[in-house]
């Protein structure tokens, strides 16, 4: 081995090879619209030849810009956020803008970690999941005159902008209808409350359907978990162990569900003859699962695209971008009926 790295081509080497000025080269790289055909075709076969990438740190400085978005999620595990995720890059590529994704892990100080390095790559603006933060980091954003979108929740007295859906009502619209159908032993699988505001606003959703309905709140049963499958299969099996079973297990969402409906064929029970299980998120999973899955339909896609234009603006300086709702709604499906012990 010798030692010497490989010389990386210059656009004044993409310039000589297509046999036109530098300037001629930035301007088809940047403006490819004010080049003419031949010239461009030119200059993009030496590029290709050449193997030449624009110095990004130095154009980004210059223009005080990246292009570059950040989002940090939760986790990449499950298909929760993919959907979603998907359409807000989409709308982002259309518009010029790479996006950097990092996952969080559910863990406070692992985003905080997070959203700092993309910030100091030089992130134009950063999407995050949910309110639950540091107002530190907020401040820190501020600071660094990165502006930040909430989504996958919504609260209208939050200073944040946001975009999502009221988690509370929507889990509580559910609860409705599992109560109004006879459901008194309620029993709900939700992902760990701490840190995660959406998945704590759903128990509080299916308890305030019960006080409403002249339920205990206190007799809900919560297991926490870890979003999976297995993990909701685990759930359930605990569950059941216990003599004064549930009639019906709402999960936080949908891939809980599933593995909720996986352990009631592994125990025998029939769904929704020996036991209901509701979903959350109706991701593609809550279809063409056997059962099919009653649960409740978020707009992910609307949401990821919507993100990312609010985003887009935040980005320019527009100061009159305003939070919005997203409207839920219920997917009846197989997975629910009323108790037939009852």
């Amino acid at each position: 081995m010798t030692g010497n790295a490989p010389r990386i081509p210059k656009l004044a080497d993409v310039a000589k090879s297509a046999g036109v000025s530098t300037a001629t080269v930035s301007r088809c790289l940047n403006s490819p619209d004010r080049v003419i055909a031949e010239t461009r075709e030119k200059v993009l076969n030496a590029v290709r030849e050449l193997g030449y990438a624009p110095n990004f740190n130095a154009r980004a400085l210059a223009a005080r810009r990246s292009n570059t978005f950040g989002a940090v999620i939760p986790t990449m595990e499950n298909a929760i956020f993919a959907r979603g995720l998907q359409a807000f890059q989409e709308e982002l590529h259309a518009n010029g803008i790479t996006l950097l994704v990092a996952s969080s892990q559910y863990q406070a100080q692992i985003e905080e970690e997070q959203i700092q390095t993309l910030v100091t790559r030089g992130a134009d603006a950063v999407l995050l999941i949910g309110f639950d933060r540091m107002p530190s980091i907020y401040e820190f954003l501020k600071k660094r005159d990165v502006p930040a979108l909430v989504a996958w929740a919504f609260k209208p007295e939050d200073a944040n902008i946001s975009i999502g859906f009221d988690n509370r009502a929507a889990m509580k619209e559910l609860a409705e209808k599992v109560i109004g159908l006879g459901h008194q032993k309620i029993a709900v699988i939700s992902a760990y409350q701490n840190n995660n505001d959406r998945a704590r606003e759903r128990v509080e959703g299916i308890r305030g359907a019960m006080l409403d309905n002249g339920l205990d709140p206190s007799t809900l049963q919560v297991f926490e978990t870890s979003y999976s499958i297995d993990k909701g299969s685990d759930a359930f099996t605990e569950l059941f162990k216990a003599e004064d079973r549930p009639t019906v297990v709402m999960c936080g969402n949908d891939v809980l569900a599933v593995g909720a409906l996986r352990a009631a064929h592994q125990l025998g029970l029939r769904v929704p003859q020996d036991v209901s299980i509701t979903g959350f998120d109706d991701i593609e999973l809550a279809s063409v699962a056997n059962p099919a899955l009653t649960t409740v339909h978020v707009p992910h896609r609307k949401m990821g695209r919507e993100a990312a234009r609010m985003l887009l603006k935040m980005a320019s300086g527009d100061q009159g971008v305003e939070r919005r709702k997203l409207t839920t709604f219920i997917c009846m499906r197989e997975t629910l009926s009323k108790p037939f012990s009852i």
